[in-house]
């Protein structure tokens, strides 16, 4: 990483110190009928002019409010012309291009199909991908992504769980497939995995060494092998749900254990305690819903993907409290996040890449 890069962030934290309680203080007057208020920042990020950069699929914020894009570099020809960007790019709180680094390299394997990343509170960088083998797609190998990467922010390999077409389904404790989300919980130095296009189930490791801690599906059900390289699209939608999960495409854990996971194609998010015990699901009937969620940085609110808009649901009770939609927004995006001042960052594929200024709560 740029020595620049390092004193520029120290400066970023030291001016936002203060802004965690600024938030805090303008969402705890959130009631039923108060949303907060996001402006797009229409010149969010600042790329470099002669780099071209492929699908972003997933955004991770570190403690210094630095974004870090993970991107599809294998969907651009490189017979058109001028230099891809890397798979994952850093851009400081102001938009800047940083760094740039990831893709094949000794000790590890990359997955072919970039899908999600997450900076952990020790500044770990993980991240994973969806691909299948049968999928088609050009410039891929024929392999599904089974594997879960761990970096240093500066793109320095530290650690792979599963490997690279090694899946033996919803039973297998040392593989994933297609892993779609993660989050890491400090308390415990656990990893929690939507694992995600190819097993249907949330699964838990150590995050020091990768070991299995547990597992479980829909409802707290064993999960059951139904692996499709095709995304499964459901027309009945009826209470309470099919009983096994399909795409498990998103994941949050709050601060108090509790466990939110974004069922996509059955339309719901599921809530439960961090063993996998179910306590209560939301659906949102036949429209896209839960495929991207985020946390307001107090925790007070979860901003999830709707259709084209973003819904905003309180926790707690795991209840819809209004939808936001400012002007320019693309749609309710692949992946969601917030930084610390409460301002959103949105993943669209191949939409592109948004950032929504947080500008307080509505009256």
């Amino acid at each position: 990483m740029p020595r620049n890069m390092f004193v520029r962030t120290l400066i970023v934290s030291l001016v936002l110190a203060a802004a965690p309680a600024l938030w805090a203080s303008a969402a705890h007057a959130a009631t039923a009928k108060t949303l907060p208020i996001f402006e797009l920042d229409e010149g969010w990020p600042n790329k470099p002019a002669n780099m071209r950069f492929g699908d972003p699929s997933s955004i991770a914020l570190d403690a210094m409010d630095n974004a870090y894009v993970l991107t599809r570099p294998r969907v651009l020809d490189p017979a058109e012309g001028g230099p891809i960007a890397p798979p994952v790019t850093v851009f400081d709180p102001d938009g800047n291009y940083l760094a740039g680094w990831g893709g094949e390299g000794e000790g590890y394997e990359w997955p072919q199909r970039e899908h999600g990343i997450l900076i952990d509170s020790k500044s770990f960088v993980w991240l994973g991908g969806n691909s299948c083998p049968t999928n088609g797609l050009p410039r891929l190998l024929p392999v599904a992504d089974d594997q879960l990467l761990k970096f240093t922010r500066d793109g320095t390999f530290v650690m792979q769980i599963g490997r690279s077409d090694q899946s033996g389904g919803n039973a297998d404790t040392g593989n994933l497939h297609r892993p779609a989300d993660a989050q890491y919980v400090e308390q415990s130095n656990e990893l929690f995995v939507a694992d995600g296009y190819g097993n249907h189930r949330v699964i838990v490791f150590d995050a020091g060494s990768g070991a299995f801690k547990r597992m479980w599906g829909a409802f707290g059900n064993a999960p059951v092998d139904a692996d499709s390289c095709e995304v499964v699209r459901y027309q009945d939608f009826s209470e309470p749900g099919r009983p096994q999960f399909s795409i498990v495409h998103s994941i949050r854990v709050a601060s108090n254990g509790m466990v939110y996971v974004g069922d996509r194609e059955n339309r719901r998010i599921q809530k439960f305690d961090s063993e996998g015990n179910f306590i209560k699901q939301l659906t949102m009937g036949d429209a896209s819903f839960a495929g991207a969620m985020a946390f307001s940085p107090d925790q007070q609110l979860l901003y999830a993907s709707f259709g084209e808009e973003i819904a905003v649901i309180d926790p707690e009770a795991l209840e819809l409290i209004g939808t936001i939609r400012p002007p320019g927004l693309l749609g309710g995006g692949h992946h969601l996040q917030t930084d610390s001042r409460g301002n959103l960052y949105v993943a669209l594929t191949g939409m592109g890449m948004q950032r929504l200024l947080f500008k307080g709560m509505s009256n």
